[in-house]
């Protein structure tokens, strides 16, 4: 078992100085804490694994595919694999929890 501190892993996110700090990868899955500034730009491009987002702090709108979406603290997003998808227009620093299974980049040579 592993435990981890959000608050703790946020405040790694920051000192790194860089937007994804991945803290998990196991076979199933991974996961990490990605962060936007305000008036960021989401440059990511779509995964070839499913994810699951839950937003920590901030607001931002958000579009996958052809739905676009507001979140904000608490929502819970799932983006099935290869969809194209981003925040944009950032009102407030964003903080997310990013879940991929299985683990981001796995299936990165498999065939669509």
């Amino acid at each position: 078992m592993d435990s981890f501190d959000i608050s703790e892993l946020v405040e790694r996110n920051k000192q790194a100085a860089k937007p994804w700090l991945e803290f998990l990868r196991v076979p199933a899955l991974s996961a990490g804490i990605y962060r936007l500034p305000v008036g960021g730009e989401d440059k990511q491009l779509p995964h070839t694994e499913d994810e699951i987002y839950y937003v920590l702090e901030g607001r931002a709108s958000f579009k996958a595919g052809d739905k676009v979406t507001q979140v904000q603290p608490g929502s819970v997003l799932f983006v099935e694999a290869r969809l194209d998808h981003r925040f944009f227009d950032i009102t407030e620093d964003l903080t997310v929890l990013v879940v991929f299974g299985p683990a981001e980049g796995s299936r990165a040579t498999q065939q669509p």
